[in-house]
């Protein structure tokens, strides 16, 4: 991973907009120190938003874990001390590289919609017009079925070393000690107080004197604690059967609104059957090639693989490095729109609608949207194109771990809005997610509602390879 940069590397990275953090394997294991870029180490790495999850990840890997169970134990950690942005209420995608094979893998968490979910749920009976947007976030409808849990279950079974339990045991001792209330931790619940204070769970949770924690105070939450203590012992049938899973039942289909609340706050459809028929899925990853490198993404229902190989491969067409900067970044801009234009059009969960992927990440199509480029701008918005013929048939968080073995662990997870839903699960510590708004709230289109499908993402955990091994993780 300590390979010098070339021009076409940093345009991969230019394309994705992300920077790859990583932390060394000597921090110290407790103080929170501010949140920052940190160093490059040697015999593994671990970056993410929060120094105390980074240093989970770190202290797992010093004990002979993997990036695997790194990922895992960070991601339950971000759950703890990122609440707002992820946690066992929401799902995600995981791209990882196993040294054991040299193959790219990747893992599919999406949340989906429940069985009961039709192509007008989003719509308004009153009206015939799709609900507010604002009005689907904060609401029951909007939460789609967990897959977090599931995904962390098969990322450690398949590709892991650890069980669960040793994943999990830093994040409970987190939750029950408790730790400092940083400005971003206090900032969040500040600005969604007004969603948060009209549920009593949440309120009494995040606003137990009516105003955010204070920064530098010690926050803790027992209940999260527990039930992490239930999936460490009972594993998944803990959470998706049992009480964890009656207790999402219960506050999906009957928010818990405090008396005298006037939002209006859409009940939810999922019932016990949707949580114990979920299962994370074993993807194939896109795979596109640029320029001598191999960038490996996530596929459907995840538009980011397809959305950012489609605009490499157009840009693949021009010298970048003869230009000028404002050159440069005009061309991106452009493949960028003509991609979008595409995913827009395309895009949605594999298993309901034909996604010509082998055609928008063909050379023949590149070159095709490549010709509508010239010296003035696209028009917004763009027309999408007809990739068929070229098709042969058929807030959010991330994290990132290496290790000495040479595994690699891109993991994107959510819960979508930031603070989700608003709704904390009554006894049990966690908020629930939005997902279900990531639909697009009329029928007709590939990203359509429909009963146990998974909304379109734009999550795009990405590892690109250079002869063979692995040189970027974003």
């Amino acid at each position: 991973m300590s390979r010098v940069l070339t021009r076409s590397a940093l345009a991969v990275v230019a394309i994705l907009s992300v920077l790859l953090l990583a932390a060394p394997p000597g921090l110290a294991a407790r103080p929170t120190p501010a949140k920052q870029a940190t160093a490059v180490g040697a015999g593994g790495a671990a970056a993410s938003v929060d120094p105390i999850a980074t240093m989970v990840a770190i202290d797992i890997l010093r004990r002979g874990g993997n990036a695997i169970d790194a990922a895992v134990a960070a991601a339950a950690a971000l759950g703890v001390v990122e609440p707002f942005s992820c946690g066992v209420g929401g799902g995600g995608f995981m791209v990882l590289y196993s040294a054991r094979d040299g193959h790219v893998y990747t893992l599919d968490g999406r949340e989906t919609a429940p069985a009961a979910f039709r192509p007008d749920s989003l719509i308004d009976p009153t009206t015939g017009k799709p609900i507010p947007f604002l009005e689907g976030v904060t609401s029951g409808l909007g939460v789609g079925v967990p897959g977090t849990p599931r995904l962390w279950e098969q990322a450690l079974a398949r590709f892991g070393t650890m069980p669960l339990a040793e994943a999990l045991a830093p994040s409970i001792g987190i939750a029950r000690g408790g730790f400092e209330v940083d400005q971003t931790f206090h900032d969040q619940v500040a600005s969604n107080s007004s969603r948060f204070q009209d549920f009593s769970s949440t309120r009494a949770l995040y606003l137990p004197d009516g105003q955010a924690p204070a920064v530098g105070s010690i926050f803790r939450n027992p209940d999260l604690a527990r039930t992490y203590q239930q999936l460490a012992g009972h594993g998944m049938k803990a959470f998706y059967g049992g009480d964890v899973a009656n207790a999402i039942v219960t506050t999906v289909q009957h928010p818990p609104l405090v008396p005298g609340a006037t939002r209006i706050v859409r009940p939810g459809l999922m019932t016990a059957q949707d949580l114990a028929a979920y299962r994370a899925i074993l993807r194939a990853p896109t795979d596109v090639h640029y320029r001598g490198y191999e960038v490996f993404s996530m596929g459907p229902p995840s538009s980011g693989g397809s959305t950012v190989g489609e605009a490499l491969k157009i840009l693949e067409g021009y010298n970048l490095g003869s230009l000028s900067r404002a050159e440069a970044l005009y061309l991106m801009l452009e493949a960028s729109k003509l991609a979008f234009a595409d995913r827009n059009q395309y895009l949605g969960d594999p298993d309901f609608v034909n996604v010509p992927l082998q055609g928008l990440l063909s050379d023949g199509y590149a070159a095709q949207r490549r010709a509508l480029i010239g010296a003035t701008a696209l028009p917004v918005p763009v027309a999408f194109g007809d990739p068929a013929p070229f098709n042969p048939v058929s807030s959010t968080t991330h994290l990132t771990v290496s290790d000495r073995f040479g595994n690699v662990v891109s993991y994107t997870f959510t819960i979508e809005q930031i603070g989700g839903s608003a709704i904390v699960v009554p006894g049990n510590g966690f908020l629930l997610n939005n997902e279900l708004t990531d639909f697009n709230f009329v029928a007709g289109t590939a990203n359509s509602p429909a009963g146990g499908k998974r909304p379109r993402s734009s999550m795009e955990p990405t590892i690109v390879l250079h002869d063979g091994k692995p040189l970027l993780a974003l």
